[in-house]
């Protein structure tokens, strides 16, 4: 496993802290992937754009079958997320 370093949340500050404090009101806690982009809060705030994007379209798959195909995926890859 690969050691990089992060921004915990108890030390972020700035638009970091407010992204992590979005992610704790919609999830209640920061997860590990996003404090892995920590160093780069504008990539971190442009990848979890994408993210809910694509997870909340109207269109095509219902929600449902969007989190069905992202567990399958992960889980081939080995992924915990």
């Amino acid at each position: 496993m690969a050691w990089i370093r992060t921004i915990r949340p108890e030390d972020a500050d700035g638009p970091l802290a407010e992204t992590y404090a979005a992610a704790v009101k919609r999830a209640g806690r920061v997860y590990q992937i996003l404090q892995a982009m920590s160093l780069t809060p504008d990539v971190l705030d442009a990848s979890m754009g994408l993210y809910q994007r694509v997870m909340f379209q109207k269109e095509g798959l219902s929600r449902r079958r969007r989190e069905m195909l992202a567990v399958v995926t992960s889980r081939t890859n080995r992924c915990h997320y």
